[in-house]
């Protein structure tokens, strides 16, 4: 074992840094994992420059390829505010890099009437508060069942999603980083609203302009994967997010369970 002892609010945690729970779906340029909006799948092609290919199978002294991908489709990623707004903002200007208190949970979305379908699969504000009651944590991790989603084909079907009441509660309790198994929190086919996105970076409906997103600080991670295994409760979180500076990025989404708390 490899113990950690930290102190959050008053509270002293232990944590098992040995138990690692990898919650990343990897971006597999040979084998694609996910797919959603359309997007084409991530590729990868050999460097070819001059007398110099990228392959070692094919006669080059090393391997150095190529990548392609669209972070928000292809694999696990983690968004900011810049992710609807006309002005640029980085991922990499406000990811964590401390530990986190995250706490899991996992919700069966709720069948609703909306006015794109009948048959809506919705998380909405009451399943967030029974579930989380009032959370003292940085993080929110929520698993939507069934829990398949390791090969999942979004462009064949409409995924769960959460309400904009959902999310403006979230942002209520000061939770500062959202984690989901889904392609968006919003409706994938929303004509635009994206009205959870708002409601969780507080920005009024239709607005475009950084300045009006009051938590522009705040993270939604999105096409996680929390294994069948891993119980719902309290875990610290590392929220590993590769450093481009985009919207959008890559991330690997890392729990580590907590022993017992004290104070």
């Amino acid at each position: 074992m490899s113990i950690i002892t930290i102190e959050h609010n008053g509270q002293i945690f232990r944590a098992d840094m040995s138990r690692a729970i990898d919650l990343s779906i990897a971006v597999d340029f040979s084998a694609p994992r996910v797919h959603a909006f359309d997007a084409p799948d991530p590729a990868a092609q050999p460097l070819a420059a001059g007398n110099f290919v990228g392959d070692v199978s094919h006669g080059g002294s090393c391997n150095c390829s190529t990548y392609s991908l669209t972070p928000h489709c292809n694999g696990t990623h983690t968004e900011c505010a810049g992710h609807i707004t006309r002005e640029f903002m980085s991922v990499n200007s406000i990811a964590p890099t401390s530990l986190l208190r995250a706490t899991l949970i996992s919700i069966t979305p709720h069948r609703t009437a909306t006015q794109f379908s009948p048959d809506d699969r919705i998380i909405t504000r009451d399943s967030l508060q029974q579930k989380l009651g009032r959370p003292p944590c940085n993080a929110a991790i929520v698993r939507t069942l069934p829990n398949n989603k390791l090969n999942a084909d979004y462009d064949t079907f409409c995924p769960a999603y959460f309400s904009a009441d959902a999310l403006a509660w979230l942002a209520e309790q000061g939770v500062e980083h959202l984690l989901v198994d889904l392609p968006s929190v919003d409706r994938m086919r929303d004509n635009g609203l994206l009205l959870a996105h708002r409601a969780f970076w507080e920005m009024p409906r239709g607005s475009t302009l950084l300045p009006e997103a009051k938590r522009a600080r705040a993270t939604i991670t999105e096409l996680i994967y929390v294994p069948d295994d891993v119980p719902d409760g309290e875990y610290l979180l590392n929220l590993q997010v590769a450093p481009l500076e985009a919207d959008a990025a890559p991330s690997r989404p890392v729990l580590y369970p907590l022993l017992h708390k004290h104070g």
